[in-house]
C-alpha cells in the first residue's frame, strides 16, 4: 500500500498539472522531472481506473472526472495544510495564496495593502494573477478572484466585499477645448472612451432626479485595460466612466475632473469569488476580510461626492 505522504504528493502533482495545463510547468514548480510528473499522474489514473487529464501536444485539460476529482483534491490539500498549521500552533497563515484580479485593482488597491497583511502572516506567500480579461480560475489555480459587477451563475462561492461609486471624468484640457456637457444629450458632441470594467459599450444608464435615464454612446476609443481608459481620459482623448477610488490619484491631482455630476451612475458591486465553493479555506476567508477593510477605507459609504468643479464655458 502506498505511503500516505506519497498519496499527498500524488494529489499535489495532479492538482498543479490540472491547473497549469502543463507537465513541464508542474515539474519546474515542484522540483521534479517531467517524466516523473507524467508517471505520477499515470499511476494515479491507473489506481482510480479512469482518465483524469487529456494530453495533447499543445496542452493538458481535465476530463469531467478530472474536474470533479480536482475540486475534491484541492479541498483535501487545503484541509491538510490547515491541520498542519494547527498542529504546529502556527499563529499566522502559511503556504501560497493565489489571487486573481484586474491589473488596475491589483496595482492601485491590492498591492498597497499587502505589507500589512503579509506582516501579520510572515509564512504566507502571495501570487497575484493580474489580467483585465475574465480569468479561468480553475485553470489558473486561483484561490480567490476580485470581480466587479453582477456575477453570472456558477458553482463558485462569492461574497460581496464592497460597492464603489462611478462617475464621468475628463481632463481639464479636453473640457477647455470641447466645453463641459450640461446634459446627457450633449455627450453626442463629445468623444467617448470605454473599456472592460465600465458599463455597456453602447448604453450608459444614469439616475437623474430619481428617474432612470439612458443614452446610447459610441466609443471614439476602446481600451482593453481599465488602466488604459484612465490614461486616455487623462491625456484628453475624451470622456470616460471612472470608478471613484481607481482614478482617485488623477482626480486629486487635477489631471481628471468630474462632469455631469447631477447624473448618477449606479455604484459597481465588488465580489470576492471562491472557486472552491461556499466554504473557502482559512487563507481565503482572512484575505477576504482584509479586502473588505481595504475597500471600506477607500470608499467608505457609497454616496457620491464630486472631487472638483471645472469652471469653463458649458456647451449649449
Amino acid at each position: 500500500m502506498k505511503q500516505m505522504s506519497d498519496r499527498f504528493q500524488e494529489l499535489h502533482v495532479f492538482v498543479r498539472a490540472a491547473e497549469t495545463g502543463s507537465f513541464s510547468a508542474t515539474a519546474r514548480e515542484l522540483g521534479l522531472s517531467q517524466p516523473s510528473v507524467s508517471r505520477i499522474v499515470s499511476e494515479l489514473e491507473a489506481r482510480l481506473g479512469t482518465t483524469l487529464l487529456l494530453r495533447s501536444t499543445r496542452n493538458i485539460v481535465p476530463t469531467e472526472a478530472g474536474k470533479a476529482f480536482l475540486l475534491r483534491a484541492r479541498k483535501l490539500l487545503r484541509e491538510l495544510e490547515e491541520a498542519d498549521d494547527e498542529a504546529r500552533h502556527v499563529g499566522g497563515l502559511s503556504g501560497v495564496l493565489r489571487v486573481a484580479t484586474s491589473a488596475i485593482v491589483g496595482v492601485r488597491t491590492v498591492i498597497p495593502s499587502l505589507p500589512v497583511f503579509l506582516k501579520a502572516h510572515p509564512a504566507l506567500r502571495i501570487e497575484l494573477l493580474t489580467s483585465d480579461s475574465i480569468q479561468d480560475l480553475i485553470a489558473e489555480g486561483a484561490d480567490l478572484a476580485v470581480r466587479f459587477g453582477e456575477l453570472e451563475d456558477s458553482g463558485f462561492g462569492a461574497r460581496k466585499i464592497g460597492m464603489v461609486p462611478r462617475m464621468l471624468v475628463a481632463s481639464p484640457a479636453y473640457l477647455k477645448e470641447r466645453g463641459i456637457p450640461a446634459t446627457l444629450d450633449d455627450l453626442a458632441a463629445h468623444d467617448i472612451v470605454t473599456g472592460p470594467l465600465g458599463p455597456s459599450h453602447e448604453t450608459w444608464t444614469f439616475e437623474h432626479d430619481g428617474i432612470p435615464v439612458s443614452i446610447k454612446v459610441r466609443a471614439r476609443v476602446f481600451v482593453g485595460a481599465a488602466e488604459g481608459v484612465i490614461a486616455c481620459a487623462r491625456e484628453g482623448l475624451g470622456i470616460a466612466v471612472g470608478k471613484q477610488w481607481l482614478c482617485e490619484p488623477e482626480l486629486r491631482s487635477g489631471q481628471l475632473v468630474t462632469v455631469l455630476d447631477d447624473y448618477r451612475l449606479p455604484p459597481a458591486p465588488i465580489h470576492a469569488v471562491f472557486p472552491e465553493g461556499a466554504q473557502p479555506s482559512q487563507k481565503v476567508r482572512l484575505f477576504t476580510d482584509h479586502l473588505i477593510e481595504v475597500f471600506s477605507a477607500l470608499h467608505g459609504d457609497t454616496r457620491f461626492a464630486p472631487y472638483r468643479k471645472f469652471a469653463v464655458e458649458r456647451t449649449s
